[in-house]
């Protein structure tokens, strides 16, 4: 499941395309107490704008701009927790069924949903995705040009048969992730555009631990999270010797990522080098060159802008929001679990399907 969510945390390597996505994250856990047993959470761009867990049992808003959406459809935060809680019983009921698909008995389990829809808002594409994981790994996933699940594992393929027999239920799944998803996707940009069609540039800083570590290049405080940030050797991109840093969330809303380049001979010309940011929807780059008195370590004097300390302590907490934006996936860690002995009783797998969602996803 890890490179799941990474897959969709949006890598643009075409900073002028700007590709807008709503996204889904629903998590039930079995046997983890710092989590709560189901949670779910909603983002536009990368931005949460609802959050709901079976300890309050409310959908809550997270954007104040997501108030006219209440002044607009009072019933709004209603429906999406009466839907919820729909899915928190199912996903508590999917994992019992998993752990015997699994012969599991006790331990941590998890079962994890992700789905939504990106659109590129100058060429008007829709994507849409729906990917089921089980204990961080993939289990089942939508494929929209077949119309058919796919099983990622063998104890999927009783799932994906039920699934796959449901047409209704596909053509549900068709249906919401080809139009109902980026029509709410617009929805939400049109309410929200004052901060989510914003752009800000970042501000980039080079560290480097001690002489002999990779040089750090930081960029913080950029908005919208579709960025790319690379060094380059006389203008070539480098691709060797490179540490490129996935697009984590800052508390204020904004976003952060690195880029590292390990130089191994001393002598190099570190001229020709510079650490280079795109951001989605810019189409001028924002080009850092390398230069030694530029660089903060650990040994500057005084108090920089952004230290060392200050980066590492922002990059471990930015992992810890982006966690719970996801719904805590890896909060809980996996850990092995004692097989249980085959059961005494007749019960067959085809008696135990997992039971798919019978509400539709909100909004609806």
């Amino acid at each position: 499941m890890i490179h799941l969510v990474l897959l969709f945390l949006l890598e643009i390597h075409a900073a002028a395309a700007v590709f807008h996505s709503l996204r889904y994250f629903h998590t039930g856990s079995s046997g983890c107490p710092n989590l709560p047993e189901f949670m779910a959470v909603v983002l536009v761009d990368d931005v949460q704008i609802l959050h709901y867990d079976s300890n309050s049992r409310r959908a809550e808003l997270k954007q104040d701009w997501m108030k006219q959406v209440i002044a607009d459809e009072p019933s709004y935060l209603e429906t999406q927790t009466q839907g919820l809680i729909g899915s928190q019983q199912e996903f508590k009921n999917n994992i019992g069924v998993l752990k015997q698909r699994f012969n599991q008995t006790g331990g941590v389990h998890t079962y994890q949903r992700m789905y939504g829809c990106e659109w590129d808002d100058e060429t008007g594409e829709v994507r849409g995705y729906c990917q089921c994981a089980y204990d961080g790994e993939d289990f089942l996933a939508f494929d929209l040009k077949t119309l058919t699940w796919i099983a990622a594992t063998p104890q999927a393929v009783i799932t994906k048969h039920m699934w796959d027999s449901d047409e209704g239920y596909t053509k549900y799944w068709q249906n919401y992730l080809t139009q109902i998803c980026p029509e709410w996707l617009k929805k939400y940009l049109n309410y929200g555009k004052s901060r989510l069609l914003r752009t800000e540039l970042p501000r980039v800083a080079l560290l480097q631990k001690k002489p002999t570590s990779p040089i750090v290049c930081h960029a913080t405080g950029f908005f919208p999270a579709g960025a790319v940030l690379f060094w380059t050797k006389d203008g070539e991109e480098l691709h060797e010797d490179v540490d490129m840093g996935e697009v984590l969330p800052n508390p204020d809303g904004t976003f952060q990522m690195r880029a590292e380049v390990r130089l191994s001979d001393p002598s190099v010309d570190w001229g020709r080098y510079s650490c280079v940011f795109q951001l989605a929807g810019v189409m001028e780059d924002v080009v850092t060159p390398l230069r030694k008195e530029d660089i903060w370590t650990n040994m500057s004097p005084g108090e920089p802008d952004l230290n060392l300390g200050l980066i590492i302590g922002a990059v471990v907490a930015a992992v810890l929001v982006l966690g719970l934006m996801v719904a805590g996936f890896f909060v809980c860690r996996r850990r092995r679990t004692a097989k249980a002995p085959p059961s005494s009783n007749n019960t067959s797998e085809e008696d135990l399907p997992l039971k798919p969602e019978t509400r539709p996803p909100a909004p609806e």
